[in-house]
């Protein structure tokens, strides 16, 4: 049976244990220009005993940013700023990657610089409202990029992938997940395009492969991972059909197991044969955020690691509220309650001051 708590190869890495720490936004980017703080750097080496740390979303362009508050890896100044952090949390022994994170028609034009517009497959808008520090708005409807727009994207992810490299990360995931942009090329709701980008599968993963490969070219595969969710509704995105779901995401991953990259990391619903399709397909390290709805995963998740159906799990609100989360999990607890009113904003509060066993 797998030992959790035991160090493990990812691809040529040697990590701790098997436990990564899920993204998260936490939304706390003070610095001028979206920029990481020193708060930023404690909050990250205070987790750096888990195997790998995933950082919250990272917008690789300015018009990539969803949220208020959100860095980026667009700028000298960010890349800068981000060094603190690493450095911080190579400190500690530990291994982060930067999620790479271009939110697409979830975000604002009073999120942008002057000029700038969300952007996304097809002009179709997100239902629901988006929080700004001005209160809740409608979201918009998004431009659609053509050909050029594209190709700047892309090369965006590719850019930001080298300023992570910059900055001390040890690599990047891809964030295809959660009703994102690369989502939204992956799902027919938010994809209606007739092109070359649209239309089939085939079509509509042309995106998320084309950034796979920008950024495998800039960074190497061995630094790159890419996070899915197959069939997940966030952000008003529809992938109801189960048949086009194991259709578009067989083809995706199928052509993201050409590019040698470090691992694939699934948010999980509520089909476990899905997951096992998906596993079984995948030949590199399988990380798992396992399907716990309604609530958050939790220690007895880790023994989908001993079982065979992930290499490694990643959680989310735990890790939030435990820094120390892998002795806690091998000490079988006690473990601190997250406190939902903390997580997006604010100060140190419900950040930095969780306490440590």
């Amino acid at each position: 049976m797998t030992n959790v708590f035991a160090p493990v190869d990812v691809a040529g890495r040697s990590l701790a244990n098997r436990i990564v720490m899920a993204p998260m936004t936490r939304s706390r980017a003070y610095g001028p220009g979206a920029t990481a703080t020193e708060l930023m750097a404690t909050y990250y080496s205070q987790r750096a005993s888990a195997g790998l740390i995933v950082t919250e979303g990272v917008q690789p362009s300015p018009v990539g940013q969803g949220y208020p508050d959100t860095p980026g890896l667009h700028s000298p100044e960010q890349v800068s700023a981000w060094r603190t952090v690493t450095d911080a949390v190579h400190a500690e022994g530990g291994v982060i990657f930067a999620q790479l994170m271009h939110t697409g028609r979830i975000g604002h034009p009073s999120l942008l610089p002057a000029g700038l517009h969300p952007v996304a497959p097809s002009p179709v808008a997100a239902k629901g409202q988006l929080f700004t520090h001005q209160g809740p708005v409608d979201f918009v409807t998004p431009r659609e990029l053509d050909a050029d727009g594209i190709a700047r994207t892309v090369a965006d992810f590719a850019d930001a992938a080298r300023n992570a490299i910059s900055a001390g990360f040890d690599g990047v995931e891809i964030h295809g997940a959660n009703g994102y942009l690369i989502h939204q090329f992956l799902a027919p709701h938010t994809n209606r395009r007739t092109d070359g980008w649209g239309g089939d599968a085939r079509g509509r993963v042309r995106f998320a492969l084309e950034v796979a490969a920008a950024v495998t070219e800039a960074i190497g595969g061995a630094r790159t991972g890419f996070r899915i969710s197959p069939g997940n509704p966030y952000n008003d995105i529809a992938e109801h059909d189960a048949a086009d779901v194991e259709d578009t995401y067989t083809t995706l991953v199928t052509q993201l197991g050409k590019l040698d990259l470090a691992y694939l990391h699934m948010i999980e619903g509520a089909d476990r044969e899905l997951t096992a399709r998906m596993r079984k397909l995948w030949p590199s390290t399988f990380i798992l955020n396992p399907f716990t709805h309604p609530q958050s995963t939790g220690p007895d998740a880790l023994g989908l690691v001993q079982d065979g159906t992930a290499d490694l799990i990643a959680f989310g609100a735990l890790f939030l509220a435990n820094p120390d989360l892998p002795a806690r999990l091998a000490a079988e607890g006690p473990y601190n309650t997250p406190d939902p009113a903390t997580f997006y904003g604010g100060d140190h509060r419900g950040y930095t001051d969780y306490p440590h066993l």
